[in-house]
């Protein structure tokens, strides 16, 4: 059979390409999938700010895709991270031309009822129009699904849900989520700690499937709402309309309803700080000029069956991101399986 040089002629060059490429290339060269902790003596300041200190980390740069509002349905992320002797700190930026913080506020009508802003096109649980930024990392715990496919292991589509249900494969499977959600827990400096386990969708027994928050012994978001579910039941500090789009707990003033005209709005949420197990990663953001950054830390080792121990410095650590621009649940996602190892 006679041979064609047309195609053996670059496949020797492609090879030979790659040979050198691995041979001229640094031995020590981290995938392009790999996030380095940066040993720190110090501990960075947790305001949101990318200080001096960050410089010195390695930035991972990846692409989210697949989510409502941004461009394209997609936003490019920067992560860096740095530890000291029993902490992980961690700084991510990315483009939202947006701040979203109008999270479905009451607004009052003009017959002197109130009403919620809502999404029109929202079939349940799928509001893309009053809500608020969000963003999620996932750490695999237990699951060997994860190390290999990342977030898409424990994504499953469809289901009875507008973006489908999170759970994974097996029985004692877990993933760690660390869930930042800009209005309930970035304006109390706190990321809410969840958890994902093998539990499927039932529309009333597990309505969020294998999707749960971790223990807590006091604190968190409620609605701010009435008993018979017609009107806030707090207001701002002296009954002040919104903005802002939550009310402080400690802060919380009886409503009076003759403080308002229509048109005004209350804020839909009330927030205090996550105790407990729920409540055990810190964080502080920065909105500006189209850039969110968020810097938040936890400790190395928690002890807590829910949650990611990094105490193996010389493992390699499966995680993923989400990034929902004022979105509920259409976010976007890493595809594939990003690592962190420790410097």
């Amino acid at each position: 059979m006679k041979r064609s040089w047309k195609w053996i002629l670059p496949t020797a060059l492609l090879t030979a390409g790659l040979a050198l490429g691995l041979v001229a290339g640094p031995l020590d060269a981290q995938p392009k999938n790999v996030l380095v902790a940066k040993k720190a003596a110090a501990a960075p300041t947790l305001d949101g700010v990318m200080e001096d200190a960050w410089s010195r980390a390695e930035p991972l740069t990846f692409k989210v895709v697949g989510g409502k509002n941004l461009p394209g349905g997609s936003t490019e992320v920067t992560l860096r991270a740095m530890y000291t002797g029993d902490m992980v700190y961690f700084l991510m930026q990315y483009k939202d031309a947006t701040e979203s913080l109008r999270r479905s506020p009451w607004v009052k009508q003009g017959d002197g009822s109130w009403q919620k802003l809502k999404d029109p096109n929202d079939k349940g649980g799928d509001n893309t129009l009053y809500y608020e930024d969000k963003m999620a990392v996932i750490w695999n715990i237990s699951s060997p699904a994860f190390e290999a496919k990342g977030c898409m292991s424990a994504c499953h589509t469809g289901e009875g849900k507008p973006f489908g249900n999170k759970y994974t494969a097996n029985p004692g499977e877990r993933l760690d989520m660390w869930h930042w959600k800009g209005v309930r827990t970035g304006t109390i400096g706190q990321i809410d700690d969840q958890y994902v386990d093998n539990t499927r969708y039932d529309k009333d027994k597990a309505p969020e499937a294998g999707r749960k928050a971790d223990p807590k012994t006091g604190g968190g978001y409620k609605d701010n709402v009435t008993d018979d579910k017609k009107g806030p039941k707090f207001g701002l500090p002296g009954n002040k309309p919104a903005p802002p789009y939550w009310i402080v707990d400690a802060e919380k003033a009886p409503f009076d309803d003759s403080k308002y005209k229509a048109g005004d709005e209350v804020p839909g949420i009330i927030v205090s700080a996550l105790e407990g197990d729920r409540g055990d990663i810190a964080a502080k953001h920065v909105w500006k000029d189209g850039v969110r950054t968020i810097e938040f830390a936890r400790k190395l080792v928690t002890g807590s069956e829910f949650d990611v121990q990094f105490n193996d410095l010389k493992k390699q650590y499966a995680f993923g991101v989400s990034v929902f621009d004022n979105a509920q649940v259409r976010h976007a996602y890493t595809i594939g399986v990003l690592k962190m190892v420790f410097e």
